[in-house]
């Protein structure tokens, strides 16, 4: 083989190569980028707003008309109050309370403040099929809300009979308090009455008055605050729509910030 032979063979091997290792780094560079979008979808996932919208989703698709205006009726009714705006927000400080937990024990916030802080979240009670989602929720999520030194409370106007029967259906370990009365979430200024319709409706369909042990048709908004031990709220979730709840994600971020 002449040498000219053997140089146009050598550069032509040489080619090859390049070309293989380059188609090698594109496909290890694609391979790079399914990871990297494989990541950053996992982290926007939002588990709890994904079965809470499902809930969402199947009400509206099967339920009849008349249930639909009275629930968006409510729900207009709550936005008018402009509740959202008037309750506590970031920056107030939190008002100290003592309610008792499902055992009838008494718990008071600025004493629990001591040991860390305090996710309080108020949900409408047992029979709300979107609370208990949420309660759950925050069940799987109470090991980090734990590691970032922090106690949840959930808090509902019912009575503590009924508090515990949620407690044990949900298995929660974090503490689930009785505000009969709406009177601490008249203080915090996110208690709201409901419409005459929704009222009968509630006392009608499961005894609402039963559960709450009044008869003032009064509910708590889809409240959600971080209180750090200064006593300041570091995070406020207030949505009128009962049916939107604070992501547990979200809370662990502003733990791990404190």
């Amino acid at each position: 083989m002449t040498k000219i032979k053997f140089y146009m063979l050598s550069a032509y091997i040489l080619l090859l190569a390049s070309c293989s290792n380059s188609k090698k780094n594109e496909q290890s560079q694609t391979v790079k980028t399914e990871e990297m979008d494989n990541i950053e979808e996992k982290s926007t996932e939002r588990p709890l707003e994904k079965v809470l919208n499902a809930r969402k989703e199947n009400f509206l698709k099967n339920a009849d008309e008349t249930k639909k205006k009275m629930s968006a009726a409510g729900l207009a009714s709550i936005e008018e109050s402009k509740i959202t705006e008037n309750a506590l927000q970031v920056g107030d400080t939190a008002i100290n309370f003592e309610l008792p937990n499902a055992s009838g024990n008494s718990i008071t916030l600025y004493d629990k403040l001591q040991d860390g802080p305090v996710i309080l979240m108020w949900y409408r009670g047992g029979w709300c099929p979107y609370c208990n989602l949420t309660l759950r929720h925050m069940q799987e999520s109470l090991p980090e809300f734990k590691k970032y030194g922090a106690d949840l409370f959930a808090i509902s106007p019912q009575l503590p009979d009924s508090s515990i029967t949620t407690k044990e259906k949900n298995e929660l370990e974090f503490e689930v308090l009785s505000d009969v009365g709406n009177h601490v979430a008249g203080q915090y200024k996110v208690v709201y009455k409901l419409t005459e319709a929704l009222a009968n409706k509630y006392e009608n369909g499961f005894g609402l008055s039963t559960y709450n042990g009044d008869q003032s048709g009064e509910l708590p908004i889809a409240a959600t605050y971080i209180i750090g031990q200064d006593k300041v709220i570091k995070y406020a979730f207030l949505d009128a729509d009962y049916r939107n709840r604070a992501e547990p994600q979200d809370l662990i971020e502003i733990l791990k910030g404190m």
